[in-house]
Formats: structure tokens, C-alpha cells, sequence
């Protein structure tokens, strides 16, 4: 079993059972706190209170929420900053999702297109 980076794309693209993630649904798959923020904001958007909650208690079932740490917010700043200068737009809750990948030695898994060709990184759109 390969591990992964699931950012918020690729976990949003899972849940909804997408026929190009269905290989990586039953990976290891890791994400952070924060991409959960993200994704529960999804959830709670598109379903409701109720249902985002059901969504997220089984996520935390089956996926290693990673701690972070001021490295991983150091890196993904000056990448964020590096990628700008280049006319990519990431968040930064995209770029610490990156960095801690990276800093774990996994690939970062999703379809963002910001991050097409970047090394490490497992494009599935």
C-alpha cells in the first residue's frame, strides 16, 4: 500500500467516488487539520450541518491527520511566495499541504492545477 498527501481536492474528489481517484481510495492516505477546515466548509456548503460532521468523524476514521510544524509554515510561505513570482496561485493552506508532503517524503496527491509539474506531485484531474 503507497502512501499519499491527499490535499482538499483529492479528498473531496474521493468522497464523491470519482472514477480517476477510486485507485488512491484505498491507499494510505494522510492530510492535515487543515485541510480538513477546508473540506468541512465543502461539506457544510454543498450538505448541511448534519451531514459534514457525519463526513468528517469517518475521514478521521480512515485518514492520519498529520501534525505540522513551524518548518513545514516557513517553507510553505517562501514557496508560496516562489510560486506567485511565477504566476501560480496557491493558498497557503495548498502550499503547507505541499510542504509537510514533502518534508514526509510522500507524494502530493490532486487535481489543483497549480500544481501541475511540480515535483512530487500525483496530478489526477
Amino acid at each position: 500500500m503507497a502512501r499519499y498527501f491527499a490535499d482538499t481536492y483529492a479528498l473531496v474528489e474521493i468522497l464523491r467516488g470519482s472514477p480517476a481517484y477510486r485507485p488512491y481510495a484505498d491507499e494510505e492516505l494522510v492530510t492535515t487539520e487543515f485541510n480538513l477546515l477546508e473540506l468541512a466548509y465543502a461539506l457544510t456548503r454543498d450538505y448541511g450541518r448534519v451531514k459534514a460532521l457525519e463526513v468528517l468523524a469517518l475521514v478521521r476514521a480512515f485518514i492520519e491527520i498529520v501534525e505540522t510544524r513551524d518548518e513545514d509554515y516557513v517553507e510553505a510561505a517562501e514557496l508560496r511566495a516562489r510560486l506567485r513570482r511565477e504566476g501560480r496561485r496557491l493558498s497557503l493552506i495548498d502550499a503547507l499541504g505541499y510542504a509537510v508532503a514533502r518534508r514526509l517524503g510522500i507524494p502530493f496527491l490532486t487535481g489543483d492545477r497549480e500544481f501541475r509539474g511540480l515535483d512530487g506531485v500525483v496530478f489526477v484531474k
